[in-house]
Protein backbone atom coordinates (compact mmCIF):
# COMPACT_ATOMS: atom_id res chain seq x y z
CA UNK A 1 0.00 0.00 0.00
CA UNK A 2 3.22 2.52 -0.75
CA UNK A 3 2.76 5.11 2.21
CA UNK A 4 -0.81 4.49 3.26
CA UNK A 5 -1.57 2.21 6.28
CA UNK A 6 -5.00 0.27 6.73
CA UNK A 7 -5.96 3.53 8.92
CA UNK A 8 -6.29 5.39 5.31
CA UNK A 9 -8.42 2.36 3.93
CA UNK A 10 -12.69 2.72 4.41
CA UNK A 11 -14.21 0.23 6.42
CA UNK A 12 -17.56 -1.21 4.59
CA UNK A 13 -20.51 -1.98 7.22
CA UNK A 14 -22.86 -4.69 6.64
CA UNK A 15 -25.07 -2.96 4.56
CA UNK A 16 -22.96 -1.80 2.37
CA UNK A 17 -21.40 -4.91 1.52
CA UNK A 18 -24.86 -6.32 0.55
CA UNK A 19 -24.92 -3.16 -2.02
CA UNK A 20 -22.28 -4.38 -4.04
CA UNK A 21 -22.51 -8.24 -3.26
CA UNK A 22 -26.35 -8.44 -3.62
CA UNK A 23 -27.95 -11.39 -1.64
CA UNK A 24 -27.32 -14.76 -2.29
CA UNK A 25 -29.70 -16.90 -4.36
CA UNK A 26 -32.48 -19.00 -2.19
CA UNK A 27 -30.66 -22.66 -3.39
CA UNK A 28 -27.35 -20.83 -1.78
CA UNK A 29 -28.91 -20.52 1.29
CA UNK A 30 -30.50 -23.64 1.57
CA UNK A 31 -27.63 -25.53 1.31
CA UNK A 32 -26.99 -25.09 4.65
CA UNK A 33 -27.84 -28.35 7.08
CA UNK A 34 -28.01 -28.10 11.02
CA UNK A 35 -26.88 -31.84 11.14
CA UNK A 36 -24.33 -34.05 9.42
CA UNK A 37 -25.80 -35.95 5.91
CA UNK A 38 -25.10 -38.98 5.25
CA UNK A 39 -23.16 -37.36 2.27
CA UNK A 40 -21.17 -35.30 4.53
CA UNK A 41 -20.26 -38.07 6.53
CA UNK A 42 -19.04 -40.00 3.59
CA UNK A 43 -17.07 -36.80 2.45
CA UNK A 44 -15.32 -37.14 6.16
CA UNK A 45 -15.14 -40.53 6.23
CA UNK A 46 -12.76 -40.02 3.08
CA UNK A 47 -11.09 -37.00 4.10
CA UNK A 48 -7.42 -36.41 5.20
CA UNK A 49 -7.20 -32.90 6.25
CA UNK A 50 -9.14 -30.34 7.81
CA UNK A 51 -8.41 -26.58 8.80
CA UNK A 52 -10.03 -26.03 12.22
CA UNK A 53 -10.70 -22.32 13.05
CA UNK A 54 -11.19 -21.11 16.30
CA UNK A 55 -11.34 -17.66 18.18
CA UNK A 56 -10.66 -16.63 22.04
CA UNK A 57 -9.60 -13.86 23.89
CA UNK A 58 -6.44 -13.59 22.99
CA UNK A 59 -6.46 -14.16 19.03
CA UNK A 60 -7.90 -16.23 16.63
CA UNK A 61 -6.64 -19.06 15.36
CA UNK A 62 -6.52 -22.03 11.88
CA UNK A 63 -4.84 -24.99 12.60
CA UNK A 64 -4.03 -27.92 10.15
CA UNK A 65 -5.53 -30.98 11.32
CA UNK A 66 -4.34 -34.37 9.44
CA UNK A 67 -4.03 -38.30 9.27
CA UNK A 68 -5.56 -41.15 7.12
CA UNK A 69 -8.77 -40.76 5.22
CA UNK A 70 -11.58 -40.53 7.71
CA UNK A 71 -9.27 -39.73 11.24
CA UNK A 72 -12.31 -37.59 11.52
CA UNK A 73 -14.85 -39.44 13.40
CA UNK A 74 -18.81 -38.91 12.75
CA UNK A 75 -20.45 -40.27 15.69
CA UNK A 76 -24.52 -40.82 14.05
CA UNK A 77 -25.70 -36.96 12.60
CA UNK A 78 -24.27 -34.47 15.46
CA UNK A 79 -21.56 -34.98 16.71
CA UNK A 80 -17.77 -35.11 15.68
CA UNK A 81 -14.41 -36.09 17.40
CA UNK A 82 -11.11 -34.91 15.69
CA UNK A 83 -7.80 -36.85 17.34
CA UNK A 84 -5.20 -34.63 18.96
CA UNK A 85 -2.19 -36.19 17.34
CA UNK A 86 1.65 -35.38 18.16
CA UNK A 87 2.11 -31.52 17.44
CA UNK A 88 4.02 -28.37 18.60
CA UNK A 89 2.26 -28.50 22.07
CA UNK A 90 1.39 -24.88 21.68
CA UNK A 91 -2.71 -25.85 22.52
CA UNK A 92 -3.94 -22.77 20.99
CA UNK A 93 -6.90 -24.12 19.53
CA UNK A 94 -7.51 -25.96 22.94
CA UNK A 95 -7.32 -22.70 25.10
CA UNK A 96 -9.25 -20.86 22.68
CA UNK A 97 -11.89 -23.32 23.10
CA UNK A 98 -11.98 -23.00 26.07
CA UNK A 99 -12.75 -19.41 25.98
CA UNK A 100 -15.21 -19.64 23.64
CA UNK A 101 -15.95 -22.98 21.73
CA UNK A 102 -17.27 -21.97 18.65
CA UNK A 103 -15.17 -23.09 16.06
CA UNK A 104 -15.27 -23.88 12.06
CA UNK A 105 -14.06 -26.55 10.07
CA UNK A 106 -13.02 -27.09 6.67
CA UNK A 107 -12.68 -30.52 4.90
CA UNK A 108 -10.35 -31.53 1.99
CA UNK A 109 -10.06 -34.81 -0.13
CA UNK A 110 -7.87 -35.12 -2.36
CA UNK A 111 -8.85 -34.48 -6.38
CA UNK A 112 -11.94 -33.30 -5.37
CA UNK A 113 -12.95 -29.53 -5.48
CA UNK A 114 -15.94 -29.13 -3.54
CA UNK A 115 -15.14 -28.74 0.30
CA UNK A 116 -17.43 -29.48 3.54
CA UNK A 117 -17.71 -26.63 6.30
CA UNK A 118 -18.87 -27.44 9.15
CA UNK A 119 -19.76 -25.00 12.25
CA UNK A 120 -20.43 -25.64 15.59
CA UNK A 121 -19.23 -25.87 19.21
CA UNK A 122 -16.26 -27.88 20.58
CA UNK A 123 -14.71 -29.21 24.22
CA UNK A 124 -11.59 -31.41 24.97
CA UNK A 125 -11.46 -34.35 26.52
CA UNK A 126 -9.60 -37.28 27.20
CA UNK A 127 -11.97 -40.57 27.52
CA UNK A 128 -10.09 -43.69 27.48
CA UNK A 129 -12.93 -44.98 24.84
CA UNK A 130 -12.93 -42.24 22.29
CA UNK A 131 -8.86 -42.18 22.64
CA UNK A 132 -8.88 -46.05 21.63
CA UNK A 133 -11.03 -45.48 18.82
CA UNK A 134 -8.75 -42.89 17.19
CA UNK A 135 -6.01 -45.26 17.39
CA UNK A 136 -2.89 -45.16 15.06
CA UNK A 137 0.00 -46.95 14.27
CA UNK A 138 -0.13 -48.31 17.69
CA UNK A 139 -0.75 -44.88 19.41
CA UNK A 140 -3.42 -43.36 20.68
CA UNK A 141 -3.88 -39.81 21.24
CA UNK A 142 -3.62 -37.90 24.13
CA UNK A 143 -6.46 -35.60 23.80
CA UNK A 144 -9.17 -35.73 22.21
CA UNK A 145 -11.88 -32.70 20.62
CA UNK A 146 -15.00 -33.34 20.31
CA UNK A 147 -17.34 -31.56 17.91
CA UNK A 148 -21.47 -30.61 18.53
CA UNK A 149 -22.83 -29.59 15.05
CA UNK A 150 -24.51 -26.53 14.39
CA UNK A 151 -24.32 -25.83 10.79
CA UNK A 152 -23.03 -27.96 7.90
CA UNK A 153 -22.66 -27.29 3.84
CA UNK A 154 -20.79 -27.92 0.77
CA UNK A 155 -19.06 -25.14 -0.72
CA UNK A 156 -18.32 -25.06 -4.38
CA UNK A 157 -15.33 -25.63 -5.71
CA UNK A 158 -14.31 -22.38 -7.14
CA UNK A 159 -11.59 -21.71 -4.91
CA UNK A 160 -9.78 -24.82 -5.46
CA UNK A 161 -10.56 -24.46 -9.42
CA UNK A 162 -8.98 -21.08 -9.43
CA UNK A 163 -5.84 -22.07 -7.47
CA UNK A 164 -5.54 -25.37 -9.75
CA UNK A 165 -4.60 -26.94 -6.26
CA UNK A 166 -4.93 -30.21 -7.55
CA UNK A 167 -3.30 -29.96 -10.87
CA UNK A 168 0.33 -31.67 -10.36
CA UNK A 169 1.19 -29.39 -13.65
CA UNK A 170 1.55 -26.67 -11.64
CA UNK A 171 3.23 -27.63 -9.01
CA UNK A 172 6.95 -26.82 -8.95
CA UNK A 173 10.44 -27.94 -6.90
CA UNK A 174 10.79 -26.39 -4.12
CA UNK A 175 14.31 -25.35 -5.83
CA UNK A 176 12.34 -23.24 -7.93
CA UNK A 177 10.68 -21.30 -5.32
CA UNK A 178 11.43 -18.56 -3.04
CA UNK A 179 11.88 -20.98 -0.72
CA UNK A 180 15.13 -22.08 -1.41
CA UNK A 181 15.63 -22.72 2.32
CA UNK A 182 13.71 -24.31 5.21
CA UNK A 183 10.64 -21.73 6.35
CA UNK A 184 11.72 -21.69 9.09
CA UNK A 185 15.32 -20.92 9.04
CA UNK A 186 14.28 -17.83 6.42
CA UNK A 187 12.13 -16.97 9.32
CA UNK A 188 15.34 -17.08 12.23
CA UNK A 189 17.19 -15.31 9.31
CA UNK A 190 14.99 -12.67 9.43
CA UNK A 191 14.84 -12.05 12.71
CA UNK A 192 18.44 -12.61 13.33
CA UNK A 193 18.26 -15.45 15.56
CA UNK A 194 19.39 -18.38 13.79
CA UNK A 195 19.62 -20.90 16.58
CA UNK A 196 21.03 -23.95 14.02
CA UNK A 197 22.53 -24.07 10.35
CA UNK A 198 19.35 -24.20 7.84
CA UNK A 199 21.10 -28.49 7.10
CA UNK A 200 20.76 -28.74 10.74
CA UNK A 201 17.41 -27.43 11.41
CA UNK A 202 16.48 -29.32 8.20
CA UNK A 203 17.71 -32.27 9.52
CA UNK A 204 15.83 -31.99 13.05
CA UNK A 205 12.78 -31.59 11.02
CA UNK A 206 12.87 -34.68 8.57
CA UNK A 207 13.51 -36.51 11.58
CA UNK A 208 10.49 -35.44 13.70
CA UNK A 209 8.36 -35.71 10.54
CA UNK A 210 9.59 -39.46 10.50
CA UNK A 211 9.25 -40.41 14.12
CA UNK A 212 7.32 -38.24 15.82
CA UNK A 213 3.91 -38.01 13.73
Amino acid sequence: MSERTTADLRRLDEAEIREILGVPEPPVVDKIDRVLSETARRFIAHSPFVCLATAGERGADCSPRGDGPGFVLAHGAHTLSVPDRTGNALADSFRNILESPLLGMLFLVPGMRETLRVNGTGFVTDDIDLRRRHEADGRMPKLVLVVDVDECYFHCGKALIRSALWDATTYLPVSHTVFDSNVFSLRDIEKGALSMSSAGLNDALEQSYVVDR
